[in-house]
């Protein structure tokens, strides 16, 4: 894995780390990890919350990044950006207000989302994460991976 990090030229750092800084700030201003006056949230955030958007903006920058055009030539990857996807949307509902999602609202109502939703956005934090990691991972490896000639 770090000889891959290695080859990666700038233009893959440079949509990594922007990447990653447009998607802290798509997932802290609605769920108000970054306080501001278009949102507004009657939880306070979890001690985890903050951590885990960062992590997880981290790791869909890298993720985004493996599909700019790879300097090891083998562009026969294997595309996991359904997973990735998944683990975005997942950190969403993980560190978000449990009374201020207005599905879980619907779904459970007030007392609801505290006593059923809340307790479970931890394992939500955990499962957008390991998403997001798997699918690195696998966009990696894949890089690295010799291709199979084809049969004639």
């Amino acid at each position: 894995m770090l000889a891959v990090l290695r080859a990666w030229p700038a233009r893959r750092w440079f949509v990594a780390l922007s990447t990653a800084a447009i998607t802290y700030l798509v997932i802290a201003i609605p769920t108000v990890l970054i306080p501001n006056p278009w949102f507004a949230r009657e939880i306070p955030p979890t001690i985890w919350a903050q951590p885990v958007a960062i992590v997880s903006s981290v790791l869909a920058g890298m993720l985004t990044a493996t599909y700019v055009r790879s300097p090891l030539g083998n562009e026969q990857l294997e595309r996991e950006g359904r997973a990735g996807l998944l683990g975005g949307v997942v950190t969403f509902f993980a560190v978000g207000c449990p009374v201020c999602n207005k599905l879980v609202l619907l779904a459970l109502g007030w007392s609801g989302a505290m006593q059923f939703f809340a307790p479970v956005q931890p394992l939500l934090a955990a499962a957008s994460i390991a998403l997001l990691a798997w699918a690195l991972v696998r966009r990696m490896r894949g890089e690295i991976a010799c291709e199979v000639p084809a049969r004639a």
